[in-house]
């Protein structure tokens, strides 16, 4: 198998997206994507990585994940870890194409029949226009609540929303009432206003549907240690499945000494580059739940190593998915695998929306439970049509 075109799809549905598709010359097509700085993942990719990719003579993952890793900035997540990552993702793809195989036959098939999910509630134009996590790139629609709207549902309905996704099979949300109070005071404090605002979002939810119902807290790193263990230990009681980024996982004596000094459960993760860079929050016990990015992280490859370095000290992974279709159908194949995966995230409202809208063979969720796809490699495909349509800027870089 050679590679013979190296080509990005930028969609103006999500500006934040970049897809990559590596066409072979035997007719094949593997589909990656990368999330953030699309624009900028492009030119790295076409200027850096095609000739790589054009000159290799059957290109595997692994080969091609450290052939590609680069002398200056190996050790952070910036653009060229991002383009790299969708690389072996499409890579993945063609090896499963090529061997007839779903990617969890190839990782050494499925663990379990199915996994459990959890929402994330977000919304469809939830971080589109820029990279900053802050509320003003919530996309929250100022005429009023729409439909799938499930950030402004939690901040202003929490309870019907609750009940919503119970009645339709979720047993898990992810919601994030603190972050308005941490971009308040950098993160330094909290008052006790805001803490109670938040704080009755997590009272509406467990009155409505119980302790029954995973409840994951977001709190995005934005906080320091004093502002994070007085929100952790105010959460105790309300018994979340997990709280997630309270600290910036770099800061791992930080995040070690808040997991000694409370009893809630600490997911981090998303964006921790590698088994280096998740080696010292392991050997700390800082941190209960990985919550590996597959894309930010570098790839499935790398990916896979540090799933299997987590269940080496004992804790699970829960791939974070927020950032497209591509890589959501692949971390089902590799939680689907792990030993230690644990639960898979979703976001209903772009599943319903855009990620539907750009691709083909989405997992299907069903009764809040996915099951990887049993088509060839990760199973998604771009629509008929996309990559020819003036609603995509497109490029591709020949051999």
């Amino acid at each position: 198998m050679r590679i013979t075109a190296v080509e990005t799809i930028r969609p103006a549905i999500q500006p934040n997206l970049l897809f990559v598709r590596l066409r072979t010359d035997d007719g094949r097509i593997g589909l990656g994507e990368a999330f953030f700085g699309g624009r900028t993942v492009e030119s790295y990719l076409h200027e850096s990585a095609a000739d790589v990719l054009l000159g290799t003579e059957d290109p595997a993952p692994e080969a091609i994940a450290r052939t590609l890793t680069s002398y200056t900035g190996y050790a952070g997540a910036g653009v060229e870890t991002r383009g790299n990552g969708a690389v072996d993702l499409a890579l993945w793809d063609l090896v499963g194409q090529e061997a007839g195989l779903p990617l969890v036959a190839l990782f050494g098939g499925p663990v379990r029949p199915s996994l459990p999910t959890y929402n994330t509630c977000a919304g469809p134009g939830y971080i589109s226009k820029s990279v900053r996590q802050r509320s003003d790139n919530w996309g929250v629609p100022s005429g009023g609540p729409e439909r799938w709207d499930d950030l402004d549902a939690f901040l202003n309905r929490p309870a019907a929303l609750a009940r919503e996704l119970w009645d339709e099979g979720i047993r898990g949300m992810k919601v994030w009432p603190f972050d308005q109070a941490a971009e308040a005071t950098n993160g330094t404090d909290i008052s006790p206003a805001d803490l109670s605002r938040g704080l009755a979002v997590i009272e509406a939810i467990r009155s409505e549907v119980g302790l029954e119902m995973a409840l994951m807290v977001e709190l995005h790193g934005l906080w320091n240690r004093r502002g994070a263990t007085t929100i952790l230990q105010a959460l105790g009681p309300y018994r979340p499945y997990w709280v997630e980024d309270p600290i910036r996982p770099d800061a791992v004596d930080a995040l070690a000494a808040l997991s000694d000094d409370t009893d809630v459960s600490i997911a981090t993760g998303e964006t921790v580059v590698g088994r280096r860079g998740f080696l010292p929050l392991l050997e700390r016990g800082a941190v209960d739940v990985i919550t590996v990015d597959v894309q930010w992280t570098g790839g499935l490859t790398e990916a896979r190593k540090v799933a299997s370095l987590a269940d080496t000290y004992g804790v699970p992974v829960a791939p974070h998915d927020c950032t497209g279709p591509a890589t959501l159908a692949a971390c089902i194949h590799l939680t689907q695998s792990a030993p230690n995966g644990l639960i898979q995230e979703t976001v209903r409202a772009f599943l319903r929306t855009w990620y539907a809208e750009l691709v083909d063979g989405l997992p299907e969720i069903v009764d809040g439970r996915v099951t990887a796809t049993t088509a060839p490699g990760h199973g998604v495909k771009l629509r008929p049509g996309l990559v020819e349509s003036d609603q995509v800027e497109r490029r591709v870089t020949t051999a």
